[in-house]
């Protein structure tokens, strides 16, 4: 059983360049694997390894400049969740591409999990789902708007075509874990929105907290490890990933006569060419013939990068 911790810090770094080494060699040094990305702004990712490596992580990372008050979220999961550790240096912990945009100045109100059903069902209230669509495809919130973005940073660009729509209303947003409502909102309130919410902890804190009979919450959320999704009680979900476009699949997905083993699936089988198709297939046999030696292969990935979540 291994500890999945997700977390994220908005604070200002000076440097977050030196901060790289020190974090990479520790949680190598505790076997510790996942991404964890570092930027002017702060802090943000998901590890996993046992629960006292977790911990050691998360004390150095409290220790930083800025993050003794730190959140984060455990979860488990049965299998390993990444393929290997991976602390980078980015232009911004989760891209909007909005440079005026910070957090720490303001954001919306937080609505805790056992208060966001009151929220949502209100008649003046309008539910926007901020994440990519391919997460949204396999689970959501009764009545959500789904904003069918492709990455974060399409956000900005789908509000401006669409805001006439929202005119009178109460914003109410939520993402994963929190960390695109802390910009989401912020960037809203810059637009001149004069109410906007959004949901404390994400959607995993909610599946946490709220009993599933009291849901209103519907389907599985998607998460960036190797268990592709969880559900109520954050328990793993039954979604596989497939690893040519990295979106979540069924398992009787794999039945579909577009469905070849990390070269494409229903979703992605005309997207690619067979130049792709080839380069992936020459992927595929790679990762068999390391794992025939008793080995991992390095482009193995089980989830996409966590800037862009």
């Amino acid at each position: 059983m291994f500890t999945v911790c997700a977390l994220y810090h908005f604070t200002r770094f000076d440097d977050p360049e030196a901060l790289i080494g020190p974090l990479r060699d520790l949680c190598r040094s505790r076997g510790v694997t996942g991404t964890l990305l570092v930027a002017a702004e702060g802090i943000n990712g998901t590890i996993a390894g046992s629960a006292e490596a977790v911990e050691a992580v998360l004390a150095h990372v409290r220790a930083l400049p800025g993050c003794e008050s730190l959140e984060w979220k455990l979860s488990t999961a049965l299998d390993r969740p990444f393929a290997r550790m991976k602390v980078r240096l980015k232009r911004e912990i989760v891209t909007m591409g909005q440079p005026d945009v910070d957090p720490l100045a303001r954001v919306g109100h937080y609505v805790e999990p056992a208060e966001w059903n009151d929220l949502i069902r209100a008649p003046d209230v309008a539910v926007i789902d901020t994440r990519n669509d391919y997460e949204v495809a396999i689970g959501s919130f009764d009545g959500a708007v789904d904003p069918k973005t492709t990455a974060f940073r399409d956000f900005p660009a789908w509000w401006e075509a669409n805001k006439e729509q929202f005119h009178n209303k109460r914003i109410a947003m939520f993402c994963t874990g929190g960390i695109r409502c802390e910009k989401s909102t912020n960037w809203l309130l810059g637009q001149g929105v004069p109410e906007v919410y959004h949901l404390r902890g994400g959607i995993l804190k909610y599946l946490e907290e709220v009993p599933e009979e009291d849901s209103a919450w519907h389907g599985s959320c998607f998460v960036f490890d190797g268990r592709v999704s969880v559900e109520h009680g954050l328990r793993e979900g039954p979604h596989l990933l497939c690893h040519a476009c990295r979106r979540p699949i069924l398992p009787a997905d794999r039945d579909r006569p577009e469905y070849e083993h990390g070269v494409s699936c229903h979703q992605c089988a005309e997207e690619t060419g067979e130049e792709d198709k080839a380069r992936f297939r020459e992927r595929q046999k790679q990762i068999r013939l390391a794992e025939a030696r008793g080995e991992r292969h390095l482009h193995e990935d089980v989830a996409p990068d966590h800037s862009d979540r």
